[in-house]
């Protein structure tokens, strides 16, 4: 089972703009790639096949594939794990989380599931992610 990585998406206010902000790091830097200063330890098992969730907004709602882990140094000389994402969102069931620093390790049965394989068909992926969040904070979905 491939480990998932999650983190908080701050200052995002949904998906759309999750998007639109890659979009503009991949203009300046060249590629579509996530900078942490603590590199994951369990690198096998996350890039088996492991997956970055995102919290926006107290919900998790959205996934990009990990395609690379990789260490580098910023120009203060420190060391950062550098985070390569696929360009895919992939939208999963609103799941609530609580706030964190950093990002932390999601086992594969702890994740939500894809929005096209939720079992719940009143879930439909072209609701307005606002809408998801509020009932999925009112737990309704």
């Amino acid at each position: 089972m491939p480990l998932h990585l999650i983190k908080l998406a701050v200052g995002i206010d949904d998906v759309d703009h999750l998007r639109e902000r890659q979009r503009s790091f991949r203009e300046i830097k060249g590629n579509l790639h996530h900078r942490t200063r603590m590199t994951p330890r369990r690198k096998v098992e996350v890039l088996g096949g492991g997956s970055m969730y995102w919290v926006i907004r107290g919900s998790i709602l959205v996934r990009q594939p990990i395609i690379a882990l990789r260490e580098d140094v910023d120009d203060e000389g420190r060391g950062v794990c550098i985070i390569e994402l696929d360009d895919v969102h992939v939208l999963v069931r609103p799941t609530a989380r609580r706030p964190f620093q950093g990002w932390r390790y999601l086992p594969a049965d702890s994740a939500p599931p894809d929005m096209a394989l939720a079992s719940d068909a009143s879930v439909d992926p072209a609701m307005p992610s606002e809408m998801r969040r509020e009932l999925s904070r009112l737990g309704l979905i």
